[in-house]
């Protein structure tokens, strides 16, 4: 089951520019498979000095977990938990910037652990099916949204 840019803004608090993701390839209640060019865009709101750095592909990463987190919650819409990052473990980089890559990235994202409080996911970025980063991410969630709103 595909999802559009427009289904993704749906169920993240990111949207427009801050949107990361064009596209969901896949998901189930472990794993997402997700595409963009967003990369390549020169008002990508993560550049700096012109250059969009490697390093960003943590939040890359950490979108796609929010991602999977709404689509676990329900229908677009629904009410996830907010979560805020609060680790990055493992990472590893294979460039030092990626707005020069000319194809589309991917991201295959796994949740490993689920509790109540966290969320822990292992993330990979592709560029033309070679790894250009991978790493772990820890999100602490907030509390449920109120019952009238969930």
């Amino acid at each position: 089951m595909s999802l559009s840019r427009r289904e993704i803004e749906a169920l993240i608090p990111h949207k427009h520019a801050m949107c990361l993701w064009d596209e969901v390839l896949a998901w189930d209640a472990q794993r997402i498979r997700l595409r963009t060019g967003s990369h390549r865009d020169t008002a990508n709101p993560l550049r700096s000095d012109g250059r969009l750095r490697a390093l960003h592909l943590c939040e890359y990463g950490a979108q796609a977990m929010a991602v999977h987190g709404g689509l676990l919650a329900g229908a677009p819409g629904a009410a996830a938990r907010p979560g805020m990052l609060v680790a990055l473990r493992n990472v590893v980089l294979q460039l030092d910037r990626i707005d020069r890559l000319p194809g589309l990235l991917e991201c295959e994202a796994e949740q490993l652990a689920a509790s109540d409080a966290s969320q822990l996911y292992a993330f990979r970025i592709l560029h033309d099916g070679a790894t250009v980063a991978e790493g772990q991410a820890t999100v602490m969630l907030g509390p449920p949204p109120p019952a009238h709103l969930a």
